[in-house]
C-alpha cells in the first residue's frame, strides 16, 4: 500500500503538507482557534491522536497532529534526528501554520521533542502537555535510572546496525512492543492499530529514521550536538506544564516523573491514570481527554504568553 494511503486515513480531519525548517511535514487538522499541536511517539504516527483531534477542535481549538520527521507522510531526510533539529521542525511548523505559538502535546519521543521545543524556542510554546515523558535532563542522567530495565533494554537493542530496521516494521514486533508497554489487560493495541503502525514503519526508510532517534540518544551524548542539547535543556522551562502518566507504565519510574519539577519555573499539574500503561491517550482516551480538556480550559486566558 502506498505510504500516502497509510498516512492519510479518512476521518473528520483534513490532510495537508506544510514546509518548515527545510523539510515537508504531513499534518492532519481539525477546527479553528488557538493552535494545539500533537506530537506522536514511537512506533506510531499522527494517527495516534485520532481520539483527541475532534474533542479538542470541538472545544474551540485548531487541533493539528503532525508526522514527525521520518515518520508517516513527512519527509524522510538522511539527517536531522537530533532533538534540537526536531525542535526547530516544531517551531517552524507552528509559524508555518500561521500561529505565533501553540500548546504542544507530546507523547514519548514526541514529549521529548516538546520539551526541547519549550527550552530552545520558548516564544512558540504557550504550554506543554508531556505524556509519558519526563524532562530530558532527568531521562538522560546516567546511569539512566529514570527508565526501567524494559526501557533501557529497548534503547540498547536499537544501537546495533541494520537489525533493528529489519525488525521494527514487522507486525509481530509492533504487536509485542505495544502490548508489552501497555497496562496488563489493556484492550490496546487492536489488530487494526497494529496493522496501521506496522505498515507505516515498513515503508523504507521509515524504520531507519525511527531508529535514528534512539541511536542519537546514546551516541551523541559527548559530541557537539549532544553537548549543545544538554546546555539548552539546562534552561528552566517557563510555561505551564501538564504531565500525564499511566500508573502501570512499565517503561518509566515514577520518581523520574516527580524529578521533572526541578526543571520548571512555570506551573506544573500532574495526572496519573490508574490501570494505564505507556500510551494513556490510546489506552484510555476518554479519561485522557477529560484531563487534557480541563487543563486547556484552565489555561485559556491565563497562558504564559496571553490567550491560548
Amino acid at each position: 500500500m502506498p505510504v500516502g494511503r497509510i498516512a492519510e486515513p479518512e476521518g473528520p480531519w483534513r490532510h495537508r503538507f506544510v514546509a518548515a525548517n527545510g523539510a515537508r511535514f504531513h499534518v492532519a487538522e481539525l477546527g479553528e482557534g488557538p493552535l494545539v499541536l500533537f506530537l506522536h511517539g514511537f512506533p506510531e504516527f499522527w494517527w495516534a491522536w485520532r481520539e483527541q483531534l475532534k474533542p479538542v477542535a470541538d472545544a474551540g481549538h485548531h487541533a493539528v497532529a503532525m508526522d514527525l520527521r521520518g515518520y508517516g507522510g513527512s519527509d524522510k531526510t538522511p539527517r536531522g534526528y537530533d532533538p534540537l533539529t526536531l525542535a526547530s521542525d516544531v517551531s517552524g511548523l507552528i509559524r508555518s501554520l500561521g500561529s505565533p505559538e501553540a500548546v504542544v502535546v507530546g507523547h514519548g519521543w514526541g514529549g521529548f521533542v516538546g520539551w526541547a521545543t519549550a527550552a530552545a524556542h520558548p516564544a512558540e510554546v504557550a504550554a506543554l502537555c508531556a505524556v509519558a515523558s519526563p524532562h530530558p535532563s532527568v531521562l538522560l542522567r546516567p546511569p539512566y535510572r529514570a527508565m526501567t530495565r524494559t526501557a533501557v533494554g529497548h534503547l540498547l537493542s536499537m544501537q546495533v546496525p541494520w537489525l533493528p530496521e529489519r525488525r521494527i516494521g514487522r507486525s509481530e514486533y509492533i504487536d509485542s512492543h505495544l502490548t508489552a508497554w501497555s497496562a496488563p489487560r489493556s484492550s490496546f493495541p487492536s489488530t487494526d492499530e497494529v496493522t496501521r503502525y506496522s505498515e507505516a514503519l515498513s515503508h523504507w526508510p521509515s524504520s531507519h529514521c525511527a531508529i535514528e532517534y534512539h541511536r542519537w540518544l546514546l551516541r551523541s551524548r559527548l559530541r557537539a550536538d549532544g553537548r549543545a542539547f544538554s546546555r539548552a535543556m539546562r534552561r528552566a522551562v517557563d510555561v505551564p506544564v501538564l504531565q500525564v502518566t499511566g500508573m502501570a507504565d512499565p517503561a518509566l519510574r515514577h520518581a523520574s516523573v516527580a524529578a521533572t519539577a526541578r526543571h520548571l519555573i512555570g506551573p506544573l499539574d500532574e495526572v496519573r491514570l490508574p490501570g494505564v500503561g505507556h500510551f494513556p491517550h490510546e489506552e484510555a482516551p476518554a479519561a485522557f481527554n477529560r484531563e487534557l480538556l480541563a487543563w486547556l480550559s484552565a489555561r485559556t486566558g491565563s497562558g504564559a504568553h496571553g490567550d491560548l
